[in-house]
């Protein structure tokens, strides 16, 4: 089958088609047209992707993932494009492009402006490089924070992730096709192959749905199924979640695509279910749908459903286009790699500013600092996230030692890297400041294939068989040696993390810097939640600083000295102990996900947080007042409140909406009494204030009925905050009668 160059470099039946969207006719109709001008080869083609599976596992196994577009039904013969994958969410995992911080220091911004700014970069490196397809819109929420790809996400909450899940997704489609992904209850990473996750309908539609139906109302091309099994059936081939919620429900209208390799396990089972591809080689469906079509098990009703859907996604998205294409030079760019800055800049948590001497300890001023220590492993490791799918290749990747030493070019400074407490602390007492720079690894969390997958008997029965094919007899070769499967996964590199605390040698370092130093600061590198209850009262100054990109070092200089304000807010809430949190067996092959967790968990069941949902410190302060709100109007609100810099110094300031639904009792109605429903930031003056409006949504006040969503309580009070449950937040009431 051959494949196609452009669809805009000579006219073609594709390229016509866009044109008469652009002239007004409807895409239905235009696909229709395309659908009827391809033959019955030519519409299976469209059903997966156009590389042979051999040819294409050697390819990525040799050279690496996803290194240029991975191409899925393209025809030539009518111009039509195909879907050109490229992975993410930290940026364009193709060639060597801009590595972001991870999704959730994004989070932590609470700034969806910004996100949409990093969507829009996104799609114009994507687009530059060929790829007109993005399977990163990654926003399962992370019901435990010992999930591997925590770091994929952007909070625990789903306003977050639907409103930071759309942000992305307007960016990103100003160039290419977004794809929100895994669809759905997929935040388990080493039993993900095998796990059954089990939801009542209520849990699903009020907590785990909710940020996908956002996500697909506001317009998102594709939606990528998830690997684990849904109420007993496979993601990737569950009718009822794809046919039923996500078509017949919401009413989406783009393409369903499968996760990778072992995205389903019955190419007809699968088609019928809804899903449109199959990603991304010529697998299952290649060999199994035709003599599935020939004896009945799906039917060519079937594979023209999901053939006009390809269609018909495809077409909307060219004729949509306004933006010229991009140059190649926009990869990497010094406006990409400044945006990077900003966001890791924005993003990061100071969680701990306590005084040393007359004044906090943060920032530091540059004028005084004659010497600094900066001590941990990690101070000067490219420590952009995992390895796994989301890996951005980036050219260059500065360091903290590197963004410290850069911007203090004076100062003298000393860096211990070894794991010796008495070493670090020697250094520490010879300087103004220690900074320690602590937290986790690819090797610590992140995306997982182990080699338990390649001795699963069921999963390598989704292989083609290998045949006369050199690619698969070498695989096939490949795994018959002792120790091959072991070596797949690089020993324990990776997956769900094993403790939510930092290493016992990382608290000793921490310890003993600090009797050394009383102006000692601790940076932790980190996706998600990390207990610091034994070390955390030992230091006065606590900054996340995340998995923070290609930029991240100078990003920490600029926040640790003070050019930028400490604006980031927690965008998960991190427990005092982990008895605390859901019960997580990273093996399961089976377990039940209700609504509670994260910081509705903790409310429920009475735990004070060590820090909540939303919190953060700044180098200023700030007073809420005055809220006042809008009638809801179908599904959302505005609330108003004068937000003031008490402060020194100018500041940003996120302002949260939470709900509390009146006469909810959590364990009696199974539902929360808190609720986040929305949030705005502001940048003040010192002394300035400011009336910001905030949009907030109804649907987290409503609970799931046989019939459909309710209200929860006829009304409730409406809380503006700095974080859940801040003492100094004010108030209003509200009537929330509408269904």
């Amino acid at each position: 089958m051959s494949t196609p160059s452009s669809p805009t470099t000579s006219p073609t039946a594709f390229s016509a088609a866009v044109a008469a969207v652009r002239a007004g006719r409807p895409v239905d109709e235009a696909a229709d047209d395309l659908l009827a001008q391809l033959t019955r080869e030519e519409r299976l083609w469209l059903l997966d992707g156009d590389l042979e599976f051999w040819p294409g596992m050697a390819d990525m196994m040799t050279n690496g993932y996803n290194l240029t577009p991975i191409p899925m039904g393209r025809v030539e013969r009518l111009g039509i494009p195909g879907l050109l994958f490229s992975d993410g969410p930290r940026g364009v995992v193709m060639g060597k492009s801009t590595a972001f911080p991870v999704s959730m220091a994004r989070g932590a911004t609470w700034d969806v402006d910004l996100e949409e700014r990093v969507g829009t970069a996104i799609g114009r490196e994507l687009r530059a490089q060929g790829a007109n397809f993005f399977g990163g819109v990654c926003v399962n929420l992370p019901r435990h924070p010992a999930w591997g790809r925590v770091q994929e996400t952007y909070g625990e909450d789903p306003i977050l992730l639907g409103e930071f899940g759309a942000a992305l997704t307007r960016g990103v489609q100003r160039n290419a096709m977004a794809v929100v992904k895994h669809f759905a209850l997929n935040s388990m990473e080493n039993a993900r192959f095998k796990v059954d996750v089990t939801a009542d309908d209520a849990a699903l539609h009020e907590v785990y749905l909710a940020h996908f139906r956002r996500i697909v109302d506001e317009g998102v091309s594709g939606v990528m199924t998830a690997y684990n099994s849904v109420n007993g059936e496979w993601a990737g081939q569950n009718e009822h979640l794809m046919e039923g919620v996500l078509r017949g429900m919401w009413g989406f209208e783009g393409v369903t695509v499968s996760d990778f390799i072992w995205g389903l396990r019955d190419a007809a089972a699968s088609l019928r279910a809804g899903l449109d591809v199959e990603e991304p080689f010529r697998q299952q469906r290649a060999q199994h749908l035709p003599a599935d079509l020939e004896e009945g098990r799906a039917s060519w009703d079937d594979v023209d459903r999901a053939a006009r859907r390809v269609l018909r996604t495809q077409l909307r998205h060219y004729a949509a286009l306004t933006e010229p294409e991009p140059p190649l030079d926009v990869v990497f760019s010094p406006e990409h790699r400044a945006l990077a800055r900003e966001v890791a800049a924005r993003g990061m948590v100071l969680l701990k500013n306590d005084p040393v001497g007359d004044a906090p300890l943060l920032p530091l001023h540059r004028d005084a600092l004659t010497s600094l220590a900066v001590i941990g492993r990690l101070a000067d490791v490219a420590n952009t996230g995992d390895n796994g799918s989301s890996d951005v290749r980036a050219p260059e990747v500065v360091t903290a030692l590197r963004g410290l030493t850069e911007a203090l070019p004076q100062a003298r400074i000393t860096h211990v890297a070894d794991d010796d407490p008495a070493a670090a602390a020697a250094a520490a007492a010879q300087a103004d400041v220690a900074v320690v720079v602590a937290g986790y690894t690819a090797a610590d969390e992140g995306e997982w294939v182990g080699g338990d997958v390649l001795a699963d008997p069921g999963l390598l029965a989704l292989f083609p068989p290998p045949g006369d094919d050199p690619a698969g007899q070498s695989f096939a070769s490949f795994l018959a040696e002792p120790g091959a499967v072991d070596s797949i996964s690089g020993g324990s590199a990776g997956g769900d993390r094993a403790s939510l605390r930092l290493r016992p040698v990382d608290a000793d370092i921490i310890r003993a810097v600090a009797a050394a130093n009383p102006r000692t600061v601790v940076v932790i590198v980190t996706a998600g939640a990390v207990i610091t209850e034994e070390w955390r009262d030992a230091v006065p100054a606590v900054l996340v600083s995340w998995y923070s990109g290609c930029e991240g070092g100078r990003a920490l200089a600029d926040v640790l000295l003070g050019d930028a304000d400490a604006a980031g807010r927690l965008p998960y809430s991190i427990p005092a102990a982990e008895e605390h949190l859901p019960y997580f067996d990273r093996d399961a092959t089976a377990i039940t996900y209700d609504k509670w967790f994260g910081q509705r968990l903790l409310d429920r069941d009475g735990r004070t947080p060590a820090f909540p949902l939303g919190f953060g410190l700044s180098y200023t302060s700030f007073a809420l007042g005055d809220l006042t709100l809008s009638a809801p109007d179908d599904d959302s609100f505005t609330g108003v409140v004068t937000v003031t810099n008490t402060g020194p110094r100018a500041g940003r300031h996120v302002v949260q909406l939470y709900g509390r639904p009146t006469g909810i009792d959590a364990v009696a109605d199974d539902f929360p009494t808190r609720v986040l429903l929305g949030f705005a930031t502001v940048d003040l003056a010192a002394g300035a204030s400011a009336r910001v409006t905030v949009r907030g949504s109804t649907r987290p006040l409503r609970r799931w009925t046989p019939t459909g969503f309710v209200p929860a309580s006829l009304t409730a009070v409406i809380e503006a905050a700095s974080y859940a449950g801040d003492p100094d937040a004010v108030t209003a009431p509200a009537e929330l009668a509408l269904a």
